[in-house]
């Protein structure tokens, strides 16, 4: 109870509690789109889901400040890479933030004369932009944690045995396909916080390149996506060691 209530007293806690249900709703709407008997349910899902979005624009609106600051945080990072792809994300998170502000504003009508589609896809964007310098943070020290694992001398007994032992599936997969796959999983199963933080941008990915119309699937698969990266972020909020680092 303790862990729950302190985790509801924090924005990001409750931000992720709105964007679960907001997900499940639009997952929960695409299941039912065909089915008379639920029109009702289906409009109150629609009408639970616009009230939960709205909600967290709300919650969203000091993020911006947050952004710049973490941005400026990541610029004293020793190593090159990480720095340039975690800068780039939060700035590009805080332009997003930005443009959600601004597109809140024009909702209760604080706010007039811009042209909604435009800051929409403007801020989608920059959220795009932001998950894939976030990705290719995570591949690259996914990488990292590979090649420190492949120099251990005790993995390579390791890999040995496990190819010995798999013969006829080493055969069919190919060998170095196996054993690149076999080091993957032994070098996340060290860093969990990586493997969750890599899910959870691949299944945010997919949510901005459908509003965009870059890769577009359906209402279901956004929901779905969303609903699964919901989850994992609450589950790094819960436990702090989840949450890659830097």
């Amino acid at each position: 109870m303790e862990t729950f209530i302190s985790f509801t007293n924090q924005s990001q806690g409750r931000d992720r509690i709105f964007r679960a249900t907001q997900y499940a709703c639009a997952l929960a709407k695409y299941l039912l789109r065909n089915e008379a008997k639920r029109k009702e349910l289906v409009k109150k899902l629609q009408f639970l889901e616009s009230n939960m979005s709205s909600g967290r624009k709300l919650f969203r609106l000091g993020n911006t400040v947050n952004s710049i600051y973490a941005a400026k945080s990541t610029l004293h990072i020793s190593d090159p890479v990480l720095r340039f792809c975690l800068t780039f994300a939060n700035l590009n998170r805080a332009l997003y933030f930005i443009c959600d502000n601004i597109l809140w504003g024009r909702s209760i009508g604080l706010i007039r004369d811009i042209g909604k589609e435009r800051w929409s896809l403007n801020s989608t964007r920059f959220y795009l932009l932001s998950l894939v310098m976030n990705l290719t943070r995570d591949v690259y020290v996914i990488v990292q944690l590979m090649v420190q694992k492949s120099q251990d001398r005790h993995y390579q007994q390791k890999v040995n045995q496990h190819l010995n032992e798999s013969p006829d599936v080493a055969f069919v997969i190919v060998p170095q396909l196996d054993a690149f796959l076999f080091l993957l999983l032994e070098s996340l199963r060290k860093e969990p916080s990586v493997a969750l933080d890599t899910l959870k941008n691949v299944c945010d990915l997919f949510i901005p390149l459908d509003k965009l119309g870059i890769y577009q699937t359906n209402a279901g698969v956004v929901g779905f996506c969303g609903l699964v990266s919901s989850l994992l972020g609450i589950l790094s909020v819960l436990r702090p060691s989840l949450k890659i680092k830097p």
